[in-house]
This record gives structure tokens, C-alpha cells and sequence, in this order.
């Protein structure tokens, strides 16, 4: 039986204060949207249809999801009016489930609960009962005529909050926006919506009442948590959904064993896959897919993006790893930081210091490597034991071109000195201190390249000449 996937997302979101469309905002680094489309996915369906309309083009040019349509919603005349856009791309027979692209945390397993409900032939909605239900539409049980509102019992409508009654607006049971439908019957319904409210509008929540009338049964599932069916209006709500999603990828991993100095200053906003006895202290950000070894220490104050981090790593404060799609690979027992910056390529292995105030980018430092303060390293190979002196560069770029410098193992190189590549330093040679080196360093020698010193006896200091 085809599953297809409607996702609302054509609102303009004016409360958000943006010119973006409200479903491209982001929480956790992807945008509203992406995380819905990412449950769709997950759930298998068949097809997934966008419904866009407020600022289309630029929707439809920032998502990407397997089997993913657009249908665009113009003007915008109401939930139900929308879901009439998807119809010409439905399935003719299955079930169509539908989600609203700002409201982005629903779990798999609550959604897939959802379609098991519906079974093809009932209309299925998904309900949470909230302390604060202003702005929801409210499930009303009992007969139809009404005379029991939510004293258990059957569903038999869904009253909008704009039309709500005093009565029916003290209901706590709320409907969440999730529907799942039979498709044939569902577009049946869309066909027969009329817009005779206060608002000229065209409801989904109409077909309950249609749904009632035929005799199909109307079903609940409860969402397995607030989290999962909050929605973003503004950017204070968008904010409190950030807390929340954080703290629970934080449980999340305290429960697995990592041990985070402060839930509350902790940002993943990707994938953290870590190992035994981790330990992060606060305000560090995670991007992309992270992995950290058993016993690896990351300080405060860290940013790391798509990067392995091997076994008894640590860390310090303030360091900024990104590894963008190349990757960046730190090896065990490697000390990196404080201010350390890692960029795209940088492969470190075992025992390699990187301290502070020094750049990595597209180069390999083998074992026992170290360059511990205020240096440069791009585009380069470094030989084990390699001690790189602070102030020390490789001059990577011509101005056109990139080009390697390859560094053998057990150099020293001293402070303040410019390799420029393409350069290659042999085995267990020593660059002395403030030399610029453009050609071959011979293995085993002294190699120096800099101004002879000269003293001027009798020389003089500028002075400030006083005005009159």
C-alpha cells in the first residue's frame, strides 16, 4: 500500500521578522523543513509532496529528500486549500500522512504509530493535551450533535481556536497539525471543503466532520512527548525548540556515558558518535559528523565540524576544528589547543602537539610531530618527531597555485623561518631561526638563509619634532 507524504510549508511566517521563509530557519543546523523531510524519508515513504508558496523558489532550491515533489500553494486560502495542491501527485489508493513543515521534531515512531492507526481505512490524528492549547485547533469528543465536549468518547470534530466557543477553548486536548488519511477518501473530501467560516478559509480539519458522516472511523495517537508537536512562529519559540532538542541530545548522551560539565551550554547540530569515559566541558559546538574516542577531553569553548578524533585526545579551550568535506583526523594521545585551528585535510597522527595559535590545513603530521606555537602549516607533509618552530610558515601559494613542502622526520625547524614551497627539508635536518628557505634543506645539515647582521655605531633614533 503506497505511502505518500504531504508537508505543508508555504507560510510566510510574519512573526518571524525575516525576509527567509519561516522553513528554512534553522534548529540544530538544518533547516525546519530539512528535519521534516528527513522523518519522511526515514518513514519510507513512497512519495513526499512540499507544498511551498511564501518565497517558493528559494524553498525548493535549499531541500533535497528522495522522491520529493513541489506543489505550490498561491494564493494561500487555508490548510486545506493546500493539501489540495498535493492531490494531482497522489498515490490513487494508500495512505497520505500529513506534516507541517515548522514543526520539526516529530519522531519517526510516533509518525509511523500515526500510519499504523489510519491502517488504510480511518482517519487518523495525532493529539497532545498542552497546558497553554492557545492557537490549536481543539479535539471535541462525544456525540456529534455535540452535547459532550472532550468527556471522552468518540472524536467527532475539530474546532479551529479563531472559531472556537468560551467551552471549547478550555479543552486541553489539541490537534497537533498530523493527520494520517485513506487517499482515496481524503481526496474526496479536499473536493467538498467549503470556506463558510470567519476567516473565508479552507480547513483541513473539515474533513473530521466528513470523515464522521461517512461512518469512518475517526482515531487518535498521542504524541509521545510536547517536544515532538511544538511548531515555530516566532524566534522566541524557535529559540525555547533549540533548548529543548539540545537538552535531549544531551540525556541522550549522558545516558550513554559522556560526561558533559553543563547540559545547558552543550550545541550538536549534527551527528556525535562517542566512545567511553568522553568528557566535554561547556559551550562547545558539534557540526556535521563528529566522532570521539574513549577517553578523549574536549575544553570550553570549542567548535569541531566533520572531524574523527582518536582515543586519549585532548582538546584545549578555545580550539576550532573543521573539517568542511574533506575531513580533519586527529590521532590518539594527540594534544591540540588552546586557539588551535584545524582546517580541511589536516591529518594528525599519534602523539602530534598542536598548540596555540597555530594553523593546520590539507597537511599530515606523522608521529610525535609538534608545533607548538604561533605557526602555519598548509599543504604539507611532516616527518615524525618533526619540531616546528613558533612564528614558522610554509608558503603555500604563489598567487595561482597551491604547492606542497615535505618535511623528513626528526627536521628542526627554527623560529620565524618561511619554507617556500614547493620545498622538500631531508631527514634530520635543522633550519636555522628567522631563514627563508626556497631551495632543497640537504638531510643531516645546518641550513641557514637570512641578512648578515650588521650594528650602525653612532646611529640615532628619530625624535618627535615639537611643534612651536
Amino acid at each position: 500500500m503506497a505511502l505518500d507524504i504531504v508537508i505543508m510549508a508555504a507560510g510566510k511566517g510574519t512573526r518571524m521578522r525575516s525576509a527567509r521563509p519561516k522553513v528554512l530557519h534553522q534548529l540544530a543546523g538544518r533547516s525546519l523543513l530539512q528535519h521534516v523531510l528527513r522523518t519522511a524519508v526515514d518513514l519510507g515513504a513512497d512519495g513526499i509532496v512540499a507544498i511551498t508558496g511564501h518565497g517558493a523558489d528559494e524553498v525548493e532550491a535549499a531541500v533535497a529528500a528522495a522522491h520529493l515533489r513541489f506543489a505550490r500553494q498561491m494564493p494561500q486560502l487555508g490548510t486545506g486549500h493546500a493539501v489540495q495542491q498535493a492531490v494531482p501527485l497522489l498515490h490513487a489508493e494508500g495512505t497520505t500522512l500529513i506534516l507541517n513543515g515548522d514543526v520539526p521534531l516529530i519522531e519517526v515512531a510516533t509518525a509511523r504509530a500515526l500510519i499504523e492507526a489510519c491502517g488504510g481505512d480511518r482517519l487518523a490524528l495525532l493529539t497532545a493535551e498542552l497546558d497553554d492549547p492557545s492557537g490549536y485547533g481543539r479535539i471535541v469528543r462525544g456525540d456529534p450533535a455535540g452535547r459532550s465536549t472532550n468527556e471522552g468518547g468518540r472524536v467527532h470534530a475539530i474546532v479551529e481556536d479563531k472559531d472556537a466557543s468560551p467551552a471549547e477553548r478550555a479543552i486541553r486536548e489539541v490537534y497537533t497539525g498530523v493527520m494520517a488519511a485513506p487517499t482515496a477518501q481524503l481526496k474526496r473530501w479536499l473536493a467538498a471543503l467549503k470556506n463558510d467560516n470567519r476567516q473565508g478559509e479552507y480547513y483541513l480539519t473539515d474533513v473530521v466532520a466528513m470523515a464522521v458522516a461517512d461512518g469512518l472511523a475517526v482515531v487518535t495517537a498521542q504524541a509521545g512527548s510536547e517536544t515532538e508537536v511544538l511548531g515555530v512562529n516566532s524566534p522566541v519559540q524557535l529559540a525555547e525548540l533549540e533548548r529543548r532538542y539540545q537538552r535531549r541530545q544531551a540525556v541522550a548522551l549522558m545516558e550513554a556515558g559522556v560526561r558533559l560539565a553543563d547540559p545547558a551550554r552543550f550545541d550538536l547540530r549534527g551527528e556525535l558518535h562517542c566512545g567511553a569515559d568522553v568528557e566535554i566541558d561547556v559551550n562547545c559546538v558539534f557540526e556535521g559528523r563528529v566522532e570521539l574516542g574513549d577517553a578523549v577531553r574536549i575544553g570550553a569553548n570549542c567548535m569541531i565540524r566533520n572531524a574523527v578524533i582518536a582515543a586519549g585526545a585532548v582538546i584545549h579551550p578555545f580550539t576550532h576544528i573543521d573539517g568542511d568535506t574533506l575531513g580533519v583526523r586527529v590521532g590518539a594521545g594527540a594534544l591540540i589547543g588552546p586557539f588551535a585551528r584545524l582546517r580541511p585535510g589536516a591529518v594528525l597522527a599519534e602523539d602530534v602537539h598542536i598548540g596555540n595559535f597555530v594553523e593546520v590545513k590539507n597537511s599530515t603530521l606523522a608521529k610525535g610531530a609538534k608545533a607548538n606555537h604561533l605557526a602555519y602549516l598548509g599543504d604539507a607533509t611532516v616527518g615524525e618527531r618533526v619540531n616546528f618552530g613558533a612564528g614558522s610558515i610554509t608558503a603555500n601559494y604563489d598567487g595561482a597555485n597551491k604547492h606542497r613542502t615535505v618535511i623528513g622526520a626528526d627536521v628542526h625547524v627554527g623560529s620565524n623561518c618561511v619554507l617556500v614551497a614547493p620545498i622538500t627539508l631531508g631527514d634530520g635536518a635543522t633550519i636555522g631561526g628567522g631563514s627563508t628557505i626556497a631551495k632543497q634543506a640537504p638531510a643531516g645539515q645546518l641550513t641557514v638563509a637570512r641578512a648578515k647582521q650588521v650594528s650602525l655605531a653612532g646611529w640615532r633614533r628619530p625624535v618627535k619634532i615639537k611643534k612651536k
